[in-house]
């Protein structure tokens, strides 16, 4: 098969278009999900939480946190893995949680395989007790695990979720909503819909398929990471970026079309950026997420949202939702490259517009917070 010759500008737009980013903005919300194949769940929410954030990048200001609850309660949409997934897609999902017992190929599945076998008696409990009373948090499941789990990190005696979460990678049980911030767990087949289940390396097929279509772009084969992989297999077709070494596989429905960008605030966790070495790559933009740095370490700032103006991106927005106060802080708006009138103007558009949606008053540097009659200071 020939091989696609892009410039890095045409790798840009494809990407920027493959994921819903171009000026042709989607309209519902689960059109975006199953475009997109996921919404990361994390819990940070210096300005919004990153699924909300990203559903409102690409659906503007018509995007209510609420349709996407709607959605999780109506089971059109579940959550995998810290990750929300059109329900249809689970049946992608099945045959591989079924397989779970011959993933012993490395040391830490092999660690994971006999951890659940020592606590097995355990992981029957939880069963039982789900089955009598579920949905449930996990702090309602009894803990007889006779190994603890062992970490150095946050996890280190956390039976119980832990147990949970590997019960969810074996397909037994499943998270069937939110009780505030706390995960209910029931059986998984109460959970996931009925769909046939697709034969394992038929799934890997899809998953590569839809991955490269939500991308674009992207490497045939990438280094392994937690949650979403960043490559896509042999799906799609051959292609070269000028100026980049390596080759890449395109999504061919991309090639040829015609390309209208947009300026948009990104989230840090965005699937635009989320490959850093693919966006410094295509994007000549260096961006880190410094939420864990020390203060005087960072560049940018806590959780400084990339902006995208046309196909390029051009600079990372610092600010802060300061609910207490009732106002959207802009601590500032770091340039990569000097702003014209026309991209500063559409730049602050994005950020009043996003202070909008949050129903914050806008403050911007220098500014002091609202007085006790409500205005600007």
């Amino acid at each position: 098969m020939a091989v696609h010759e892009l410039t890095r500008a045409d790798a840009r737009r494809i990407a920027i278009r493959a994921q819903l980013l171009d000026s042709a903005r989607p309209t519902d919300l689960l059109g975006v999900v199953r475009r997109l194949t996921l919404l990361q769940i994390d819990p940070t929410a210096a300005i919004a939480p990153n699924a909300d954030l990203v559903a409102w990048s690409r659906l503007g200001s018509s995007y209510s946190p609420a349709q996407l609850r709607a959605a999780l309660d109506d089971r059109a949409l579940l959550e995998l893995r810290a990750m929300i997934r059109p329900s249809e897609d689970l049946a992608l999902y099945r045959a591989e949680m079924a397989g779970w017992h011959e993933e012993v190929g490395r040391p830490w599945q092999r660690a994971r395989r006999d951890w659940v076998a020592a606590n097995d008696a355990c992981r029957r409990d939880i069963l039982d007790r789900l089955a009598a009373s579920g949905p449930l948090p996990s702090r309602d499941l009894p803990d007889t695990c006779v190994v603890p789990w062992k970490s150095t990190g946050w996890t280190n005696n956390r039976n119980v979720t832990q147990l949970l979460e590997l019960m969810v990678a074996r397909g037994e049980v499943a998270i069937a909503g939110r009780r505030g911030r706390d995960r209910l767990w029931d059986l998984a087949t109460r959970v996931y819909p009925d769909d046939p289940v697709v034969p394992a390396d038929e799934a890997l097929r899809v998953r590569d398929r839809r991955r490269l279509r939500a991308l674009g772009i992207a490497r045939a084969r990438a280094p392994e990471a937690p949650g979403e992989p960043a490559d896509v297999g042999e799906a799609g077709e051959p292609a070269a970026v000028q100026g980049v070494p390596g080759r890449w596989r395109v999504d061919p429905a991309h090639l040829g079309q015609p390309f209208s960008g947009r300026t948009a605030l990104l989230s840090p966790f965005d699937r635009l950026i989320h490959d850093r070495r693919r966006t410094a790559e295509l994007f000549g933009f260096d961006y880190q997420l410094e939420m864990y740095k020390p203060v005087g370490k960072r560049r940018w700032g806590y959780f400084a949202l990339p902006i995208l103006s046309g196909d390029r991106l051009v600079g990372k927005l610092d600010a802060t939702a300061d609910r207490r106060a009732g106002a959207l802080r802009v601590d500032a708006i770091h340039q990569d490259v000097a702003f014209d009138k026309a991209t500063a103007a559409a730049v602050d558009g994005e950020i009043k517009e996003l202070a909008d949606w949050l129903g914050l008053d806008l403050l911007l540097p220098g500014q002091r917070g609202p007085d006790r009659a409500g205005k600007p200071g």
